[in-house]
């Protein structure tokens, strides 16, 4: 007798006709899982286009308002979420502004989508000789496994942050530590971070050549 066909995902019985592959359900689950993850992939499009150009130029605002944005998206709890700003604002070349917001917004989805933190802050500090942004939260952490590939595998996250830092001549750090938290911290040189006439034309023909999505 032929061998019985199963569902190759759930090893289901399937009916003595049927073709084989995912049974019925599994199907069903598959295009649930992938209309999620295009809704969650449309609502991050809608966010990045509410960038630090569209909030007045303001980086901190434009930080809060995501930050208010995912802390009312989170369905199971919601942890505290503040920003605190250090030092004299200084005025950030615009599409470096732009790059660091976006450093930012990734940074915090990953804390509020993935580490189940009860706080989450993001520190802003203006010093004379670079600027510095801090992203921090109290949750489980990362693997050592997934920092040491700087983020998985198919996702814009780690890897992506620190190629912008690289772009911009920043560094990037990453330290975490399972059930101990994440910090992501953001170092921008102040001849760099903080435009004069000279490098304006520089920086644009920078991004201009290596600006992601």
């Amino acid at each position: 007798m032929p061998a019985e066909p199963i569902c190759e995902v759930c090893g289901a019985r399937l009916p003595a006709n049927a073709p084989g592959g995912p049974c019925p359900a599994c199907l069903v689950r598959n295009a649930i899982g992938q209309a999620a993850e295009a809704i969650t992939e449309g609502r991050d499009a809608v966010q990045g286009l509410r960038d630090s150009t569209l909030q007045g130029n303001d980086l901190a605002l434009a930080i809060s308002t995501l930050g208010e944005e995912l802390v009312t998206d989170s369905t199971n709890h919601r942890p505290l979420f503040r920003v605190a700003v250090e030092g004299a604002s200084g005025d950030l070349h615009p599409i470096l502004r732009d790059e660091i917001y976006k450093i930012a917004a990734e940074a915090l989805r990953n804390a509020f989508r993935h580490a189940q933190a009860r706080q989450v802050e993001v520190e802003i500090r203006y010093d004379n000789d670079q600027f510095r942004l801090r992203v921090r939260d109290d949750g489980k952490g990362i693997g050592p496994a997934v920092l040491s590939q700087l983020g998985r595998e198919g996702h814009y996250g780690l890897a992506g942050m620190r190629e912008r830092a690289a772009i911009m001549g920043a560094k990037l750090t990453v330290w975490s530590e399972v059930d101990a938290g994440t910090e992501v911290e953001l170092r921008v040189p102040a001849g760099v971070a903080y435009p004069t006439a000279r490098r304006v034309s520089w920086l644009s023909r920078t991004f201009a050549g290596n600006a992601k999505p």
